[in-house]
């Protein structure tokens, strides 16, 4: 049943259903947290690095998913959750646990930000970095 779900998904974003870019997308959609290129690479063994590379690509470029920049370790993947074939929208704020090293995505909508006159924004990113409340329990 999930199988159709991703295949339904893919097809909203123009994307033809292949079983590598189902894999990688079921994958996505289990994570709990935004996760980087190594971590999805590790996991999904039957692909090899460059195929992973390139599905996040293409991914990105139908907007399926959007990159998360600020966190050590480069960049990290997220399923978009509403899912538009046209637009990021579903930017929100992200948080960066100094200690145990994952990020966290907050429901907190990113804050209108007044630009200068002439700039055009796109999209945004906003991390937050500190320390979660699980590992605040431990020290």
């Amino acid at each position: 049943m999930e199988q159709q779900k991703y295949v339904e998904i893919l097809e909203q974003h123009d994307v033809k259903p292949t079983a590598n870019r189902l894999l990688v997308l079921g994958f996505l959609c289990g994570a709990d947290n935004p996760l980087s290129l190594k971590e999805i690479e590790d996991r999904v063994e039957s692909i090899d690095k460059s195929g992973v590379f390139r599905t996040l690509t293409l991914f990105r470029e139908h907007h399926l998913i959007h990159v998360i920049e600020g966190a050590e370790n480069g960049v990290r993947y997220e399923l978009c959750h509403d899912h538009s074939d046209e637009s990021d929208n579903d930017q929100h704020l992200h948080f960066y646990c100094e200690n145990c090293k994952k990020t966290f995505c907050l429901e907190t909508p990113i804050p209108d930000v007044p630009l200068p006159e002439g700039f055009d924004a796109h999209c945004g990113n906003y991390m937050i970095k500190g320390i979660c409340p699980k590992c605040g329990k431990r020290n």
